[in-house]
């Protein structure tokens, strides 16, 4: 016993060997091993789309779709309608609403679409020219079965400012389409003059055999588009009648 406590250097049998004492405590918070954790389960592939059972939405007038065209009501009656247009651009308003009126499939509910139109000859320096005058400057006539519908695409279309009558558009009655589309065809056949005389007018013959003679105007036919002169022939006053294309303003 002496010679155990004698020297010192004999460690108490209880004593924790440095090592141990410096290992650090093991913490219940350590986070988990996530190596070890099993990987969530893989998203379940899309379904299809299941096709609606929604009705189809009618498409809106104007508008391009390739749907089926719009079947006319049993008692539906095509009518002539007055439209009016910016002056000069009629045949553009109209090849517009044309081409409305096929991407809303909506081409059974029109018909015509008339520009009154006529032939007119003038004479420029001694030469005959023949252009085309419109009956109607700044207006057109549409064959359309008139509702909601259809009033907003031919209002709504470029060009095109509204109908003659607003908001309630008066039919034109059948009678005067039909005189107008008459005037058209006479008009293409036989075109009238553009200069307007009057009794007392003084004019130059410039066609037939009284070229060159100076006249004056005596009688106006406008519905034949002749008139009657006076002119000197032989020293002799003569009257002869002549077509406006005929003649030319002094």
């Amino acid at each position: 016993m002496g010679n155990a406590l004698g020297n010192g250097h004999t460690a108490p049998d209880d004593e924790a060997p440095a090592d141990d004492a410096a290992a650090p405590a093991e913490s219940k918070h350590d986070e988990p091993d996530h190596a070890s954790e099993p990987a969530p389960p893989a998203a379940p592939p899309a379904r299809p789309s299941t096709p609606s059972m929604t009705a189809p939405v009618a498409p809106s007038a104007g508008t391009t779709s390739p749907g089926i065209p719009v079947p006319l009501p049993a008692n539906a009656e095509k009518k002539w309608y007055i439209v009016h247009t910016y002056s000069g651009h009629e045949n553009k308003a109209k090849l517009t609403l044309l081409e409305r009126v096929r991407n809303a499939n909506l081409t059974e509910w029109f018909g015509d679409v008339l520009v009154p139109t006529e032939s007119v000859m003038e004479v420029v320096k001694g030469q005959r020219r023949t252009t085309t005058r419109k009956f109607f400057p700044g207006y057109m006539f549409v064959q359309m079965v008139l509702d909601d519908r259809t009033f907003h695409l031919v209002k709504n279309t470029p060009k095109i400012t509204g109908f003659l009558g607003g908001t309630k558009p008066t039919p034109v009655p059948e009678r005067e389409i039909t005189g107008v589309q008459t005037n058209m065809s006479e008009g293409k056949t036989k075109p009238k003059a553009r200069v307007v005389f009057e009794v007392g007018d003084s004019v130059r013959v410039i066609e037939g055999p009284f070229a060159n003679f100076q006249a004056k105007v005596e009688d106006v036919k406008s519905d034949k588009q002749k008139l009657k002169v006076s002119l000197s022939f032989l020293g002799r006053p003569t009257t002869v009648e002549l077509d406006f294309g005929q003649v030319e303003k002094a």
